[in-house]
């Protein structure tokens, strides 16, 4: 079971990147494109702009759930400093539950948005239906907060083997 686990983990790790790499490669290129034919043509791509748009709430969405995955999203740890080891894991436990409990709740939400929007049929690059560039909010909401689960799972392994905070982190 743990090698099937390791397998998804891995496989995940490198969908993410791949997503990372392909998204920021295209709106560069896009966003390049564009430059190019609006100083040197006095043209560009009618949709272009929007896409680009697009492509950077994609990019933050898959930025944070890497982000989640290796511990590296903003956090203010003021306690880790003054607190014993122990008491170190266990805050961040619960800060961790309380972010996972908050992703979820905007992933709900975000849903709950999405319903709207394919409900009022609203599109985007003139053709595409809206909730399918707007699908990766509560999907990557929704991930974050799996990460942080997975997250508060390790810590609280790390605690009761006695495992030290930064292999927890």
């Amino acid at each position: 079971m743990r090698s099937f686990l390791s397998l998804l983990e891995r496989i995940g790790r490198i969908a993410e990147d791949t997503a990372l790499v392909v998204l920021l490669g295209s709106m560069v290129v896009l966003a390049f494109t564009q430059i190019v034919l609006r100083q040197f043509f006095d043209s560009g791509i009618g949709w272009a702009d929007e896409l680009v748009k697009i492509i950077v709430l994609w990019l933050a969405m898959v930025g944070s759930i890497a982000a989640a995955r290796d511990n590296r999203h903003i956090r203010i740890d003021v306690l880790s400093h003054v607190l014993p080891a122990k008491l170190v894991i266990l805050s961040r436990v619960v800060v961790d539950l309380f972010a996972a409990a908050v992703c979820a709740v905007i992933a709900w939400q975000a849903w709950r948005y999405l319903q709207i929007e394919i409900e009022w049929q609203e599109t985007v690059l003139e053709d595409l239906p809206a909730w399918i560039a707007h699908a990766i909010v509560p999907a990557a909401f929704l991930l974050i907060s799996y990460r942080f689960l997975v997250s508060v799972a390790s810590k609280i392994h790390a605690m009761v083997s006695g495992t030290s905070v930064e292999d927890a982190a």
